[in-house]
């Protein structure tokens, strides 16, 4: 079975996310054995920015690892994991807020494509990038 990376980079719809997670060397963390559960923004997300917000991460790659590892939790949880709890500590160290009770909420965001199962972990694919605070 993929690793997480694997997976992000076949899809074809997480280009920006597979960039910056090389820009800011997170690529051997996350093909490590983990488990780790990634909350995964698509390219679209990372398009609802404000302009010129990417360029500017990418720029800043300790401020760009920061975002990603709120992006990422240790261990493998699923949806139906998530379903008893109602936040996550990341990796980053903040909470993430969890909410399953009418669909399935991600701080501000929507999952659109849960539980894809990695060899290292679980994906599961949001609308919206998430940041701390």
């Amino acid at each position: 079975m993929p690793d997480i990376v694997d997976i992000a980079v076949g899809a074809g719809s997480f280009e920006t996310l597979v960039t910056a997670v090389k820009t800011a060397d997170l690529v051997d963390v996350l093909k490590s054995p983990g488990p780790f559960t990634v909350f995964a923004p698509t390219d679209d997300a990372f398009a609802k920015l404000p302009p010129g917000t990417v360029q500017t991460l990418v720029q800043n790659p300790p401020q760009l690892a920061r975002i990603l590892k709120y992006h990422v939790v240790s261990g493998k949880y699923t949806r139906a994991d998530l379903e008893s709890v109602s936040s996550l500590d990341s990796v980053e160290g903040a909470p993430i807020s969890i909410d399953c009770s009418d669909g399935f909420e991600v701080k501000n965001a929507t999952v659109i494509n849960a539980d894809i199962e990695a060899d290292n972990g679980v994906i599961h694919v949001i609308d919206n990038v998430i940041l701390m605070g």
